[in-house]
């Protein structure tokens, strides 16, 4: 029987190490973080290679690039991580103080929306919890969602395109999206009116290549997808490269539309609300600090 590895204080630390250079996409980058020499981590992932018995990474003249095993233990180290940092934040509210680390998701492009209070929900928390450290992602819907599952995240703000039973959601402000062309697109050119639904499906269609209200809508009017982002901003470029459509939040688009850059393809159809909510794990709950921001999050958008 394969006797079981035992998580030792020192492997933590090699862990931590070893996460910092994944996120950061490898050693170099790593450096810059973790303010130690280049050597110094090689060789804290040289004996953490050793110490589990397997090839973590490629590394090189080729670049950085995580093995099977690798990732595994990527997910795994995230997990272990997650858990010891939520243990420190029971253990701090145990004594009836908010100390610690709160993880948050957001959704991209959220500063030009009006309707999101995010600074607001965020002021509110530093005054009533202001020995809490924040570490805040810009994630998908996707990867929020699981990062809030397995614990890496506590509280996440995603649109709202389908509810797991698994979590609990709270309905914060809505965003209004169209579909938009750049200036030299020939939908654009065209007599607005006349606009088919079939020309509109004709076109090169690009959007979110995850699971979203934004891939609901496009699959539900059939359009032409041709290219795949993972955010907003990527979409914007190609837009405005004037060879693809796609759908934008209205207030992100305005300052493009008002110079002329790219506008809006029959408004009157191709358009939809997204609603978006804050996420938490429903078992086990979130804890009182994720409870507290998310108190300061529903408050700032009652």
């Amino acid at each position: 029987m394969k006797q079981q590895r035992r998580v030792r204080q020192a492997d933590i630390r090699l862990l931590r190490v070893f996460q910092t250079i994944v996120q950061a996409g490898g050693i170099s980058a790593a450096e810059l973080v973790l303010n130690i020499g280049r050597s110094t981590i090689s060789r804290h992932l040289s004996d953490l290679e050793l110490r589990l018995g397997v090839k973590l990474c490629e590394r090189g003249p080729a670049g950085f690039s995580l093995t099977n095993e690798g990732q595994r233990v990527h997910e795994a180290a995230s997990r272990l991580i997650a858990s010891i940092e939520n243990f420190a934040v029971e253990v701090s509210e145990i004594h009836d103080k908010l100390i610690g680390t709160l993880s948050i998701a957001l959704f991209d492009m959220t500063l030009t929306n009006p309707a999101a209070n995010m600074n607001t929900a965020f002021a509110h928390f530093d005054t009533i919890a202001p020995d809490v450290s924040l570490q805040i992602g810009i994630m998908s819907t996707d990867e929020t969602e699981r990062c809030i599952l397995n614990g890496e995240v506590h509280v996440g703000v995603i649109p709202v395109h389908r509810k797991s039973a698994s979590l609990d959601y709270y309905p914060l402000y809505s965003e209004d999206m169209f579909l938009y062309c750049g200036a030299t697109h020939a939908l654009l050119n065209s007599n607005h009116k006349a606009i088919s639904p079939g020309q509109v499906r004709a076109a090169r269609y690009a959007g979110l290549s995850y699971q979203s209200p934004n891939m609901l809508v496009s699959q539900r009017e059939r359009l032409n997808l041709k290219a795949r982002v993972n955010d907003q901003e990527a979409l914007a470029v190609l837009i405005l490269s004037g060879r693809y459509i796609g759908f934008l939040p209205n207030h992100f688009a305005e300052p493009y539309v008002q110079a002329n850059l790219m506008g809006r393809v029959r408004p009157d159809r191709y358009k939809y609300r997204s609603e978006f909510c804050a996420i938490v794990r429903r078992q086990p709950g979130p804890s009182r600090i994720a409870q507290k921001f998310l108190e300061c999050l529903c408050n700032a958008h009652a």
